[in-house]
């Protein structure tokens, strides 16, 4: 599989700071605008960050056209691709991919085909308001868990 193109969008130093703390998504989209591909052949992902306030695009990653051929050497590269999304939301996905996705902390989320990706961010949104259920829950205290060691690298090692 030949390497991933990558667009990586970044505006401002304000943009910096609100995205430090926003949630990664992504999307297996062809069209940038709704959800219509198989995990294992998406052709791209598009990427949000995302809190309660704001959702912004921030990165696209092109594969090229993919097979759904069973060849699990290409769930590598997407994988390694999806580095810091905690949600991948996808029309349809295997059981392998579904196992290397959650032990790496990216929780595969199955919409149904064309789902807008502008209602996704816009639901996502709306359940980080009212506070998060199920698997965005568990990402969160993942995210919290994370910086307990900045915190304890930050109080030093002096005892």
């Amino acid at each position: 599989m030949a390497q991933p193109r990558k667009l990586t969008i970044m505006d401002t130093a304000t943009d910096i700071q609100w995205l430090d703390t926003a949630l990664r998504v992504a999307f297996c989209s062809t069209d940038m605008k709704h959800v219509d591909q198989h995990f294992g052949s998406a052709s791209a992902f598009v990427i949000y960050a995302v809190n309660m306030d704001h959702a912004k695009l921030i990165e696209v990653i092109q594969f090229g056209d993919l097979a759904q051929d069973g060849n699990e050497d290409k769930l590598v590269t997407k994988i390694k691709a999806l580095e810091g999304c905690v949600a991948v939301y996808l029309q349809a996905v295997g059981a392998s991919a579904i196992n290397k996705l959650t032990s790496v902390g990216v929780q595969p989320v199955k919409v149904s085909h064309g789902a807008p990706i502008n209602e996704l961010l816009d639901a996502l949104q709306c359940e980080l308001r009212e506070g998060p259920r199920s698997w965005l829950a568990r990402a969160l205290e993942q995210e919290k868990d994370m910086g307990r060691f900045d915190d304890m690298e930050a109080e030093g090692w002096d005892g």
